[in-house]
């Protein structure tokens, strides 16, 4: 997995770091995902599942114990999560609508999460020896129930069209 998606979560992070994900939350009243060549053509307004209570409650908790320490207990992230550190790595970013992580599909977070991130963007420790992957699917469907509708539904469409590629 972590050949096949290495530059196109490459190719992610350096788009998030350009743009530096700045006015993407506010400015999220429609989506127009452009496919890529050869990808198949998703319906739009895809409606997101409906998260289960009991894994986001145990996510939360997950998060609490492996995350929050760096991405914040409020999942805000670092203050200036969008300025470089001195070695040209970011600080943690927000976890909630107000970051960039609702632009990745499940199949890239869960990836990032289990292996870590050897980007020069990103120091991303990895985390598959101490979570599984269900319990990294708790953690992301804790930050799903903080984002809003119309993030759900971009990440949703993100992640069929990942799965869509494979």
């Amino acid at each position: 997995m972590r050949t096949a998606l290495k530059p196109l979560a490459l190719a992610a992070i350096v788009l998030s770091a350009l743009t530096g994900c700045s006015d993407v939350s506010e400015t999220t009243t429609s989506f127009s995902l452009v496919p890529l060549p050869g990808s198949p053509t998703l319906p739009s307004g895809v409606a997101p599942p409906d998260l289960d209570p009991e894994r986001v409650a145990a996510g939360r908790v997950l998060y609490a114990q492996f995350c929050a320490g760096c991405h914040g207990a409020d999942l805000k992230g670092a203050a200036d999560w969008k300025v470089p550190n001195d070695d040209g790595s970011y600080p943690p970013p927000p976890q909630d609508s107000s970051g960039h992580t609702w632009h990745h599909g499940d199949g890239l977070l869960l990836e990032i999460v289990l292996e870590g991130s050897d980007f020069p963007e990103s120091r991303m420790p990895p985390f598959g020896g101490q979570l599984s992957e269900a319990e990294v699917l708790s953690i992301l469907d804790f930050f799903k129930s903080t984002w809003g509708p119309q993030e759900r539904t971009r990440q949703w469409e993100v992640t069929l069209r990942e799965g869509a590629g494979s």
